[in-house]
């Protein structure tokens, strides 16, 4: 009985183990059409029975046994009651709590993490009857404190985990596509930090329904064939509460408790969700990280040395709740329709694992005043230190491919010296638990010693005890039936013999007893000798990791060292280079503005130039065809009939005569030339941004065009 008590002592203070729920939803209308019920859900006993054959197959099935079932029947306070308030009060008490929703795309995580808001705004959290754990939480947060008149504060921030990479959904700006860091927390050596997430306070549970639109507005949603509005992405909602005690000596101390609300996406098949393209990416990644988490659970149940946590983002955010410092709850969701019973066969075995998992829940260490007074402080002459260095341009400057490849680099060996870290962190735990083995063995050795010894001092009393009653009847019957001393005298050798007996037995458990106790030496030494050798072959493999991390920190502090003066040499140069660029582009800027100037002076000279010879062709052209239409008119309409000029009777007719061509065919001509000098005209206005050469060429070609016509016209 003692033993069994020392077992419980230390199994309480090993741990204790994650809590795992499992919740079954409604058919909904499709699946009431083409498909048949496969699981059977039995609260009370706790247990889910799921038929992996057909209808009529009563042999083939699989019963599962959780901390908490709850049917299709079940109701949205009916969860939160059971599962979460418990965990609210421990966060009250200043734990660290954990509940996250798993399983198969549209089996309802979100709706039992965020539920819906009913018509009526005046329903209190407990009697909405579709309100989900997040509003029903901060609801009691508020109400509860408030109650205890305790000063508090609270505080949530919504975080999304889409394709491997973090955004914040309660960002002030409207652009959500700024990515977040992810780092190690310097106070917990299992938490996260996460760089540049927003924080919102909560002044009343009036601004819960807010908050949760505003953040699900931004949430990452697409329709596939398995639900309408299907959540793409994992979302962690997180409520710190900083509350305030005051001690009996009168010192005041702030005490936080934080709740860690998740809603993982849910695992499906491509096949069968109708995911394409984008969607089916989308739903590699989802299922990439769920088998990371699947591994990691894999791992703690088999307690190995190495947790996969750093695979994917989703494990990092949630290792402090798998075997860490945090109370932790996971609400499985399956789906009662046998076209889904593949998936619901995967979530149960998952949350079935997941029950092994074994935590250390931690109080926070509560802060005095003084204390937190001192960390605000530093945090505002830090951020003064950076606020002057930028606006002095006192920093390091460096080029962005240099930058990039420091940062690389860092960031590579920060992740192996925290590999590192976890190694040796396991080295230790490991070393603890051979450490422990010793102790443990030789109390289960003196237990199995001291039943086995008690066993045989028992049977030897016994038979001691039955010696001593022979003996006893014997004597009466001696002290009574003196007649008979001669058969005595023949039982005697009897008596002799079983005495005998009875000192033989005693001295072969006397010899056993010896022989056992060799056995226990011996293995004692063999043991001794094998953790000896076990320790010191870890003490070596720690050493080794420590001269590793040694010389990774003084490699980069030397190359750290080295690109100093680089840098400065850098600097100097790109500042001598700036100037040198900034005189020849000054010389530059004159040469060009001068340039434009005597341009600008030349195209004002032309421009006059072309406006005056225009002025003057037109003048000449005007002038040639006034004396063409005179002579068109006046003269040649007067020598026509007659056939004889004035001219003509002072000169001698030649002996040949060429017979002139008829009027018609003069007009004809005269047409044709004056659409040529038209013509002429218009390429002349085309041409004239032309060169002047070109455009002195052209008026002189139509000058003798014009005056060749004139002449023939005479």
């Amino acid at each position: 009985m003692a033993s069994h008590n020392l077992s419980g002592i230390k199994r309480d203070e090993k741990g204790r183990n994650i809590q795992v729920v499992v919740r079954c939803r409604p058919f909904n209308t499709m699946e009431r059409k083409s498909s048949h019920g496969v699981i059977d859900c039995d609260p009370n006993r706790k247990e889910v029975m799921v038929k992996t054959g057909g209808m009529n197959d009563k042999a083939s099935r699989k019963t599962y046994t959780f901390d908490m079932v709850f049917g299709p029947a079940a109701k949205q306070i009916d969860v939160y009651r059971s599962v979460v308030c418990p965990i609210l009060d421990e966060v009250i008490m200043g734990y660290n709590c954990t509940v996250f929703a798993y399983g198969q795309t549209g089996t309802g995580k979100t709706f039992t993490m965020e539920g819906e808001r009913s018509p009526d705004e005046q329903f209190t959290w407990e009697e909405d009857p579709l309100a989900g754990i997040i509003p029903r939480t901060l609801h009691q947060i508020f109400e509860k404190l408030s109650e205890n008149g305790t000063e508090f504060s609270v505080k949530v921030s919504l975080l999304e985990i889409y394709n491997e990479e973090l955004f914040d959904l309660l960002s002030p700006t409207e652009d959500v596509t700024e990515r977040l860091q992810l780092f190690d927390d310097p106070r917990n050596k299992r938490g996260v930090v996460v760089k540049g997430l927003e924080e919102v306070t909560v002044h009343n549970k009036d601004e819960v329904y807010q908050i949760l639109e505003r953040g699900s507005a931004k949430r990452r949603t697409a329709s596939t064939l398995m639900n309408a509005y299907s959540s793409r992405s994992h979302s962690v909602f997180s409520v710190t509460i900083h509350m305030k005690e005051i001690t009996l000596d009168g010192e005041e101390l702030v005490k936080i408790g934080k709740l860690n609300l998740v809603d993982l996406a849910g695992s499906e098949n491509i096949g069968r969700s109708g995911a394409v393209d984008k969607r089916a990416r989308e739903a590699g990644n989802i299922n990439q990280s769920l088998l990371t988490l699947g591994r990691v659970i894999t791992a703690l149940v088999e307690k190995r040395p190495h947790v996969p946590y750093r695979e994917s983002k989703l494990t990092r955010i949630l290792q402090d709740s798998l075997g860490g410092r945090t109370k932790t709850s996971i609400i499985a969701t399956v789906s009662p329709s046998s076209s889904n019973l593949e998936e619901t066969l995967s979530t149960l075995e998952y949350a079935s694992r997941a029950k092994n998992i074994m935590n250390k829940p931690e109080v926070n260490q509560k802060l005095t005043k003084r204390t937190l007074i001192k960390e605000y402080t530093e945090e505002i002459e830090r951020l003064k230190r950076d606020l002057a260095a930028t606006r002095d341009k006192n920093g390091v400057y460096l080029s962005a491919e240099n930058y990039e490849s420091m940062m690389s680099q860092i960031t590579s060996r920060e992740e192996n010296i925290v590999e590192y870290t976890d190694r040796i962190a396991a080295m230790e735990e490991e070393l603890k638990k051979v450490r422990d083995c010793p102790e443990e063995h030789r109390q289960d050795m003196e237990e199995v010693l001291v039943a086995r010894t008690l066993m045989g001092l028992s049977a030897v009393r016994e038979l001691n005890d039955s010696l001593r009653a022979t003996v006893e009847t014997q004597r009466a019957l001696a002290g009574k039936v003196g007649p008979h001393w001669r058969s005595v005298f023949l039982h005697a050798p009897e008596l002799a013999g079983l005495r005998e007996a009875a000192v033989q037995g005693l001295s072969s458990l006397q010899t056993e007893h010896d022989k056992l106790e060799d056995e226990i030496r011996r293995a004692q030494e063999r043991h001794q000798t094998g953790m000896k050798q076990t320790i010191q072959c870890l003490q070596d493999q720690l050493n080794l990791l420590a001269m590793e991390a040694q010389k990774d920190y003084t490699d980069l502090h030397s190359a750290s060292k080295s690109l100093q003066k680089p840098l400065q040499n850098v600097e100097m140069h790109c500042t001598e280079q700036l100037r040198t660029a900034k005189v020849e582009l000054t010389g530059r800027h004159e040469e060009v503005k001068q340039a434009l100037i005597a341009v600008q002076n030349r195209t004002s000279l032309d421009q006059n130039v072309l406006e005056q010879q225009q002025a003057e062709l037109q003048d000449h052209v005007e002038t040639s065809q006034q004396l063409v239409h005179g002579f068109l008119q006046e003269e040649l309409q007067q020598d026509v009939p007659t056939g004889t000029t004035p001219q003509r009777r002072e000169f001698v007719y030649p002996r040949q005569l060429i017979k002139s061509r008829s009027r018609c065919e003069l007009l004809e001509s005269l047409k044709r030339q004056h659409e040529q000098l038209q013509a002429a005209m218009e390429e002349e206005e085309e041409e004239e941004l032309e060169e002047d050469d070109d455009k002195h060429s052209q008026v002189d070609h139509v000058c003798l065009l014009v005056f060749s016509i004139f002449v023939t016209c005479l």
